[in-house]
């Protein structure tokens, strides 16, 4: 089910009645019930076993129970119960791990401020064909005298954060576009090898976000040991999902230019899409900052998977030697 383009959050708009999930549209509520087996009945009991497990669970403390908060959880695991509790451990989980980049989420810090005024990232008010919301990357915008790994990772917990926080994003998803024409191997110093793959595999499997569509721009022939080596971190649907362009022309092909900034070929100028979504930053600030209250006091719960690779599955030989390569690219 496709929608026209449209500036966000308007889709509830020429809605005769009132919702069950709030002020999102019956459209809306149909696509939840198609896509992820989401109706009033299972809701209401999914919410309220999900509470009654939290109140039970002597490992969680001060853990959020709204239904806005909870829904994300159920809705990313298409009201799989055992399967959100895992999510909902493992989310709290990997705050825990990354405290440095998944607490205190100010988009007011000076350099988290810098880098989304800076357009390295922001979200579009237009939402794509498929009514999603999308996430706009920059790489030349990032300056890496001045930021660093930690930087780059909160400016994106605090966008992820602050989509998730919306019920129409968490059922349709959200589409990723970014240009990393300008990433060279300076860049790979930002972060361990180690800490590169758990950020990207523990974020999938810790982040509840439904991430629709993956479109990368210019991918520069020195960066194809790490475009690799993350590939093979991520899980197959993940795969699925992640294109590869060439050029702008090409993405056009997949994304209307309509929901793109000026300098991707579209027609509102990314400043001023930045100035908009800095309005939707501040509107979900103090909510963000309320996350630090929870904690997770043991991970005992967590069903254990595989451990991500310690050893190359890219075909480019040792992970250690593929960095090593491309540093001297």
């Amino acid at each position: 089910m496709t929608t026209k383009l449209m500036m966000a959050p308007a889709w509830s708009a020429g809605c005769n009645s009132k919702p069950p999930l709030g002020r999102v549209g019956k459209e809306l509520y149909e696509i939840a019930d198609q896509e992820l087996r989401e109706n009033e009945t299972a809701r209401r009991e999914c919410l309220a076993h999900l509470r009654d497990w939290i109140g039970r669970n002597p490992d969680l403390q001060n853990c959020i129970t709204d239904d806005n908060f909870l829904l994300r959880f159920l809705r990313v695991k298409k009201f799989s119960l055992a399967m959100a509790e895992q999510t909902l451990l493992k989310y709290l989980n990997f705050r825990k791990k990354f405290k440095h980049i998944m607490f205190d989420l100010d988009y007011t810090d000076t350099k988290i401020s810098e880098l989304i005024d800076s357009g390295y990232i922001f979200v579009s008010p237009f939402r794509d064909c498929n009514g999603r919301r999308v996430v706009i990357y920059d790489s030349s915008k990032f300056d890496i005298q001045k930021f660093d790994g930690t930087d780059m990772s909160r400016a994106h917990a605090i966008t992820y954060e602050t989509l998730m926080d919306d019920e129409e994003n968490q059922i349709l998803g959200v589409s990723h576009v970014g240009d990393v024409s300008a990433v060279g191997p300076s860049f790979i110093g930002l972060f361990s090898i180690t800490e590169f793959a758990y950020l990207i595999r523990w974020g999938e499997q810790s982040f509840p976000m439904r991430h629709k569509d993956i479109h990368v721009v210019n991918i520069p022939t020195a960066l194809k040991y790490v475009y690799d080596f993350a590939r093979s971190l991520m899980s197959q649907k993940l795969k699925e999902r992640l294109v590869v362009h060439d050029s702008l022309k090409q993405l056009h092909q997949k994304v209307s230019a309509r929901c793109l900034p000026s300098e991707f070929g579209g027609d509102m100028p990314a400043a001023e899409m930045i100035r908009l979504w800095k309005a939707e930053l501040e509107a979900k600030r103090p909510r963000l900052l309320t996350f630090d209250q929870m904690s997770l006091l043991s991970d005992r719960g967590i069903v254990r998977r595989s451990k991500p690779p310690a050893e190359d599955v890219t075909g480019s030989g040792s992970l250690p030697g593929s960095f090593r390569r491309l540093e001297l690219d």
